[in-house]
């Protein structure tokens, strides 16, 4: 397999944000005196965009505010963490490093907003490496549904065949392998239920980005 482009998830790939996400999903809840679901994230039916999650919450706990209000809301609450104290996973700068030095061409597809994915690659000091972002507010159906990848491989200007992807939850490597792409799988602990499915859906699950370079090097040797 020739490998001429690496896309990546954001949220519990490459940035270590997901405890963060469950702290605004309880306050943002909790304050409309709505108890957190134990299935809260188990039957989004359309994807998990950040439009679709958001008209999910709207529809499934009949808030007033609209999908838009929402959406800003959620961004409201996080974006001073985003723009400065989200860090990258250990060992993630460095790979995306060697990937520019390789000549792949790099992307993102994420099921977060842009102007989040932004901030947050900017305080990393890589969102200059990345030369297509495909983001959860466009309107796209979100992951597991294979646009955000195929999005992404089309802004890129490569074949989806051509593309490996970088995922940490069941939906994205579903969406990953949905798009007709290699899909790698990296440890992350709010995952952890999903891991042996997970294991099973990606063609290799990593604990670390040491691994990752390992695996992607099968395919580049010269990474």
């Amino acid at each position: 397999m020739t490998i001429k482009a690496i896309i990546f998830d954001l949220d519990g790939t490459l940035i270590d944000s997901m405890g963060l996400w469950r702290m605004v999903d309880e306050e943002f809840l909790t304050s409309r005196g709505i108890a957190v679901p134990e299935d809260l994230f188990d039957h989004l039916p359309q994807g998990n965009s950040f439009i679709q999650t958001a008209s999910y919450f709207k529809e499934r706990f009949g808030l007033n505010e609209s999908t838009e209000e929402i959406m800003q809301t959620w961004t409201n609450m996080v974006a001073e963490h985003y723009a400065s104290s989200v860090p990258l996973k250990n060992g993630a700068q460095d790979i995306l490093e060697r990937i520019s030095r390789a000549g792949l061409k790099l992307g993102l597809a994420t099921s977060n907003s842009y102007e989040l994915a932004e901030k947050s690659l900017r305080n990393n000091m890589v969102w200059h490496m990345f030369e297509h972002i495909s983001s959860g507010d466009m309107h796209l159906m979100g992951k597991p549904f294979p646009d955000l990848f195929l999005h992404c491989a089309r802004g890129l200007n490569v074949e989806p065949g051509d593309c490996l992807a970088i995922e940490d939850t069941l939906s994205g490597v579903q969406a990953a392998k949905a798009a007709g792409m290699l899909a790698l799988a990296i440890y992350d602990g709010d995952s952890v239920r999903q891991h042996e499915q997970i294991k099973a859906a990606a063609d290799a699950f990593c604990m670390d980005y040491s691994e990752i370079l390992r695996e992607i090097q099968r395919y580049k040797k010269d990474l």
